[in-house]
């Protein structure tokens, strides 16, 4: 018998579900809003009402692309958490209606662990891709930055991580500061591919064994334009490329060396990368590099599967299905939660 999973995403700004049915992708549909450009980041109340707008045609868009009807899904998967409270609530209210009135179990997701287990996800029958255990994962975004030793599907531990700002929130922090329009960190991406990167020197910080800081960075960052613009007002127009070369080089520094490090320690030389920061060039180049240098077994997301999607949070919930593990009906969302 075939085990079909919907899979539904509310966690921050994007609306997305996906028909998973045996491990292979049928479909993934992703809503996402453009109301927060004109605020320079997400407006949590506004995420929130804009999800119980998407949601419906979403999960049906989902459902009719993948060729399944609802009487055919074996079980809905959900993200409980972390993420916006608002958001999170949409997705999982839907979730137990509709599980409610097909009469299947509802799953709950970790949307962390959802986003290591992308690597999984089967775009064919005969894909057999996926990162071998035990592996290492880089798991950036704009909201974390963690170093994980993943030993099984349902094992992984958090080695590493940052002790204040995640990755993706120092590129959107910093575009934001040199007058980039949100979400800024594709933005830096693009421009820094014209610069030069060692333009100029931003602080490294200097914290024990796998664990991240980036507000120092940002700092450094900001000290850097201010006192440039003191003595030329065009400084960042005229510097631009050159700014965002030298602030993705040394965040991609900052990363890959504490992964680097773990590798080293832990004698794991699989190793991937997830989350919304793992669709950038340079550490996807960063780490092909390593690859080729140390002999590193690398697996790299698509990017359908690097920012939040519902075909991980379907992925996860085919493995906890496969084991039996459902959700209860009373179960709440979370803002905050680990691995």
């Amino acid at each position: 018998m075939n085990v079909t999973i919907l899979g539904i995403e509310s966690s921050c700004d994007d609306t997305s579900a996906a028909v998973i049915c045996d491990g292979i992708l049928l479909s993934n549909i992703i809503a996402g809003q453009k109301v927060h450009e004109a605020y320079g980041g997400v407006v949590p109340e506004l995420a929130s009402r804009a999800h119980q707008q998407n949601i419906i045609p979403v999960v049906e868009q989902a459902i009719k692309q993948s060729g399944k009807s609802k009487n055919e899904l074996s079980a809905i998967a959900f993200t409980r958490g972390p993420g916006l409270l608002g958001s999170l609530l949409v997705g999982s209210s839907f979730a137990k209606g509709l599980s409610l009135a097909l009469k299947i179990p509802i799953i709950d997701v970790n949307h962390l662990q959802a986003h290591v287990l992308a690597h999984f996800i089967k775009q064919s029958k005969n894909e057999n891709s996926a990162p071998k255990f035990p592996f290492l994962c880089l798991l950036v975004s704009g909201g974390n930055s963690q170093i994980i030793a993943v030993r099984s599907w349902n094992n992984m531990q958090i080695i590493g991580q940052t002790i204040d700002d995640a990755a993706g929130e120092a590129f959107d922090k910093c575009a934001k500061v040199m007058g980039l329009p949100y979400p800024g960190g594709p933005l830096v991406d693009s421009l820094a591919k014209e610069g030069n990167y060692n333009a100029f020197r931003l602080n490294k910080p200097q914290i024990p064994a796998y664990d991240y800081s980036f507000s120092g960075l940002k700092t450094s960052f900001l000290y850097l334009l201010r006192d440039k613009l003191k003595t030329n007002p065009n400084f960042i127009e005229e510097n631009k490329s050159d700014l965002c070369a030298s602030l993705q080089y040394t965040i991609i520094e900052i990363l890959m060396d504490k992964l680097r490090k773990a590798v080293k320690d832990l004698n794991i030389n699989e190793v991937a990368i997830a989350g919304g920061v793992s669709a950038n060039s340079g550490l996807r180049k960063a780490l092909e590099e390593h690859a080729e240098k140390f002999q590193w077994k690398i697996h790299i997301p698509p990017f359908a599967f690097t920012t939040d999607n519902a075909a991980m949070v379907a992925m996860s919930g085919y493995f906890k299905y496969l084991n039996k593990e459902f959700s209860s009906i009373d179960a709440v969302p979370f803002a905050r939660m680990i691995i």
